[in-house]
């Protein structure tokens, strides 16, 4: 039996200035946790915004067969960042065409977000 895998792309927590990314971190353990909960594999790739963050995502998605891609709510969420989520998108188009994509509320719930898509 073929086990689902996911890929989670997101802001990585302890390369943003002016954050405590203790909070996140935890969020990020309780999200990783609920995947293993419902026995599906995941890969997190986690970017820091200004070093090449569309190269570590495109990396990311070439680097498996994902069938479900979350695009976390700090790349979606924050004005500034419009340009990184678009090309997040894009980019999964390109490298990941059959891969779902999903969004989620907070860290804790993107193994939520992937199984709207998985069932």
């Amino acid at each position: 039996m073929t086990v689902a895998r996911v890929l989670v792309v997101g802001l990585d927590p302890a390369k943003l200035e002016g954050w405590d990314p203790e909070p996140v971190q935890t969020a990020i353990a309780r999200g990783k946790a609920r995947f293993d909960d419902y026995g599906v594999e995941s890969d997190w790739c986690l970017v820091e915004p200004d070093a090449d963050p569309e190269g570590a995502i495109a990396a990311a998605l070439t680097g498996g067969k994902y069938a479900c891609v979350v695009i976390g709510g700090g790349i979606r969420k924050e004005e500034p960042l419009l340009e990184l989520f678009e090309k997040a998108v894009n980019l999964v188009r390109r490298h990941a065409p059959d891969a779902a994509i999903a969004f989620n509320r907070s860290p804790e719930d993107c193994a939520d977000a992937a199984m709207r898509w998985l069932r």
